[in-house]
């Protein structure tokens, strides 16, 4: 018989008797490690062959019988230097690894496969087309060793450290080295089927794969090999091929389990606080990548986490920046900080923010927004950020970075209800930083209430302010206001009607802020605006206007006619959207007569590159001013509160303005004194409660606006007068007031102080009348059951 027919008689015997199976594959392998009786490899591929039919061949129940021999055998092969018998072995093996056993095997150990499955996969061989292959089949090795043992529990743990270090950056290795050479890859003319797969795309199903079979406790192992090939490598900075490696491992893990990566990520961000900023700047990028894969399954407690660490890296980079190096020293051997990559890293981190935020419900981006607004440092009030070199430098830099990423978490945020989503507790704090001199500050102060704001997608149309005869060519979107809205604005309309007045107050405010201040006014009006809403900004363009023309405010000539222009652009919009007839006749009357006589109170002619204005604004009156009296007279024929009408917008001052640098010594003087004339001697004796009946509470309520524009006048009037008063006359009226004081405080003290009747009876007095005698507490006889 000759020597090729003797693998085929062996498989056809152990075939027929299948507990003969182990000694045929061990004759088979005798054969081939003899070297005298096949002295070519062509015959080691028949042997191999004949292996693999009776390999097929076999029953699940006696398959155990020869694997020994037969992983004997592909060792052997696999330790050959030949290329062309390490790709047969490889094959054979794989082939093997594709049959599924039914009963484990603890003795077989696969550690010497890992090992030369990864080396070749990294393969360095002359010629290019043996080197492509050779990798490919450690490859494909790696992948036929964790099928077989991924799911055997008598097996050693392919997810042990040991072997996920050896598997993980083979597989990263070709999938880097791939992309530079698949152009070498066999066309499709010259290739089969099997032979046109590249290897990174062989690669890339492996470690798919890989990941797919990966349990809960088995991630965090898969994915540090990752990032210190990554690390190793310096790859992060290309950024490409690290963010292509994470949305493999996001797409491929299953998604209760994202959040194990989004944690390994940030802890890996951490570990690299003081790494270069490029470095840290690819991290970013592709905890980016994969935030926003994880957000679409289950991210779980981590959304907080991300922001928490982003921030604290924003925090950093700042401090970096303004020490300049990442120790806060400048000794020798200490890493240089270059200032524009720390700005590209903070841009990366406000970007990665709003991305991440952009995927969450509306519910979590509220709560993470108030989240980062507790970190915005408030000077003198917390102080979230370590003491630097020049802290206020550092906690200004901080507010305008948190800011900015409000701006992109608040970008595209909608909610049906204002009040839920926008509390109290946010937009109070979002409205003192308006108040505050940096003019970068107080332009993303409005730029986030505009995003909070705008639920149409209206915002566009009021970028630019100019006068527009007809508003139908906006298209804007305008919907009934809720009972939601409605509360809304009778909670925190007055403030931000205050806002905005006193931002238009503010000398350091440009084209942009007051640009932004249009946009402002004229959401409210589609967003949020009832009847009474639309009287009240009504009133306070005409405040505006009546800043314009005071003196007293020393504001500089182009705010003054910008404050002008804003004005009028925004009563030319309100007057149409009010459709009154009469109103809109009387401001485009105004406006055309400011086209003549005055176009540097338009917006045309002011919100420009090089602005026309003249030297001074003293003549500003007569035809060129909107009436008040006018406007309650036509608006208030169509129905509206004209008493609130023909009410000035004043500007109440509150508990924010101690934080601004508007409060003064004699403000708080006044408000003081304010407080203490509710409760002064000098008023009349309370007089009796008045009957409550139901006419008087719908009074009450019908008077409420009133009495409350009253009060605030009152308060004015105080504040003017501890303000302009002369220091003689404030110190009168105050010396007044204590000598009143002192002598109700002398007859509380009498009434309080004067004894009870005396126990020794009256005592005559000269007169003849008679008199108590006061008797002193420790001389007057008490009885025995009195004293304890």
């Amino acid at each position: 018989m000759s020597r090729p027919h003797i693998g085929v008689q062996l498989t056809f015997y152990a075939c027929r008797s299948m507990g003969e199976a182990g000694p045929a594959s061990g004759l088979l392998s005798e054969c081939r490690l003899s070297r005298g009786m096949w002295p070519t490899d062509k015959y080691v591929c028949i042997a191999m062959e004949a292996l693999d039919q009776l390999l097929m061949a076999c029953h699940c129940q006696s398959i155990n019988l020869f694997v020994e021999s037969f992983l004997k055998m592909v060792r052997k092969l696999l330790e050959s230097d030949k290329p062309n018998l390490q790709i047969l072995g490889t094959n054979s093996f794989v082939k093997f690894a594709n049959i599924e056993e039914d009963t484990p095997s603890y003795h077989r150990s696969y550690d010497f496969f890992v090992s030369r499955f990864s080396e070749m996969c990294h393969s360095n061989y002359e010629d290019p087309d043996i080197r492509t292959k050779i990798r490919m089949a450690g490859i494909k090795g790696l992948q036929g060793v964790v099928r077989k043992t991924v799911n055997d529990e008598l097996q050693a743990n392919i997810w042990d450290p040991q072997h996920m270090d050896k598997i993980v950056p083979s597989l990263l290795f070709n999938l880097q080295s791939g992309e530079r050479t698949e152009s070498r890859s066999p066309s499709p003319l010259q290739a089969s089927e099997k032979e046109k797969e590249s290897p990174v795309e062989l690669t890339e199903r492996c470690f798919r794969e890989l990941l797919g079979r990966a349990a809960y406790g088995n991630i965090k192992n898969a994915v540090t090999p990752v990032l210190m090939h990554l690390d190793n490598h310096s790859l992060w900075e290309g950024k490409t091929f690290a963010v292509r490696c994470f949305k493999i491992i996001m797409y491929s893990i299953q998604s209760q389990h994202s959040h194990l990566v989004i944690q390994q990520l940030l802890g890996h961000l951490d570990a690299n606080s003081k790494n270069s900023a490029k470095v840290r700047a690819g991290i970013v990028e592709v905890l980016l990548e994969a935030a926003a894969i994880a957000a679409s399954g289950s991210v779980g407690p981590t959304v907080l986490e991300v922001f928490n660490t982003l921030l604290r890296q924003l925090r950093l980079s700042v401090d970096y920046e303004l020490t300049g190096s990442y120790d806060g020293s400048t000794s020798i051997g200490t890493k240089i900080i270059k200032a524009h990559e720390e700005r590209q890293l903070q841009e990366a981190v406000i970007t990665t923010i709003g991305s991440f935020a952009n995927t969450l419900p509306t519910y979590q981006r509220s709560e993470v927004m108030l989240f980062i607004m507790g970190k915005i440092p408030v000077p003198g009030v917390n102080l979230t950020l370590p003491s630097t070199e020049s802290e206020p430098e550092g906690t200004r830099m901080i507010q305008v970075m948190l800011l900015k990423s409000l701006v992109q978490v608040t970008a595209g945020f909608q909610t049906t209800n204002m009040l839920t989503a926008l509390p109290s507790s946010f937009l109070e704090p979002l409205l003192s930083f308006s108040l505050t001199d940096d003019p970068e500050v107080r332009l993303l102060v409005l730029q986030i209430l505009l995003s909070l704001i705008d639920r149409h997608d209206n915002r566009p149309k009021f970028s630019k302010i100019s006068i527009i005869s007809d508003i139908s060519v906006l298209k804007l979107k305008v919907d009934k206001c809720s009972r939601q809205d409605n509360l809304f604005m009778k909670k925190h309309g007055q403030q931000l009607y205050r806002h905005i007045y006193l931002g238009c107050k503010e000398e350091s405010s440009g084209q942009h802020h007051y640009e932004t201040l249009y946009a402002l006014l004229g959401l409210l009006s589609v967003e949020l605006a009832n009847e009474e809403v639309v009287v009240d900004l009504i009133r306070l363009a005409l405040a505006l206007q009546d800043l314009a023309l005071s003196t007293d405010e020393g504001l500089p000539v182009y705010n003054r006619c910008a404050v002008h222009a804003l004005a009028a652009a925004y009563l030319n919009l309100i007057c149409q959207l009010t459709t009154v007839p009469a109103f809109c006749q009387h401001i485009h009357e105004v406006i055309e007569v400011r086209q003549k006589d005055g176009p540097y109170l338009l917006p045309e002619d002011v919100f420009i590159d090089y602005p026309k204005l003249p030297s001074s604004l003293e003549k500003v009156e007569g035809d060129v001013l909107f009436l008040q009296s006018k406007i309650t007279e036509v608006l208030g024929g169509s129905g509206y509160n004209t008493e609130r009408l023909a009410t000035p917008y004043i500007p109440q001052y509150t508990d924010e303005d101690r934080l601004s640098k508007r409060k003064s010594i004699g403000e708080t003087i006044s408000l003081q004194v304010e407080v203490e004339s509710r409760n002064s001697p000098e008023k009349e004796e309370r007089t009796p409660a008045e009957e409550i009946t139901f006419e008087t509470l719908k009074n009450a309520i019908v008077d409420s606006v009133g009495m409350e524009e009253q009060e605030r006048e009152r308060r004015r009037q105080v504040v003017e007068k501890f303000q302009k008063a002369p220091f003689e006359e404030i110190a009168a009226h105050c010396g007044a007031r204590a000598t009143m004081l002192q002598s109700k405080l002398n007859q509380i003290f009498e009434i309080t102080i004067r004894p009870p009747p005396s126990p020794s009876g009256t005592i005559s007095s000269g007169y003849g009348q008679s008199q108590s005698r006061s008797v002193p507490i420790y001389e007057m006889k008490f009885p025995d059951l009195c004293v304890y």
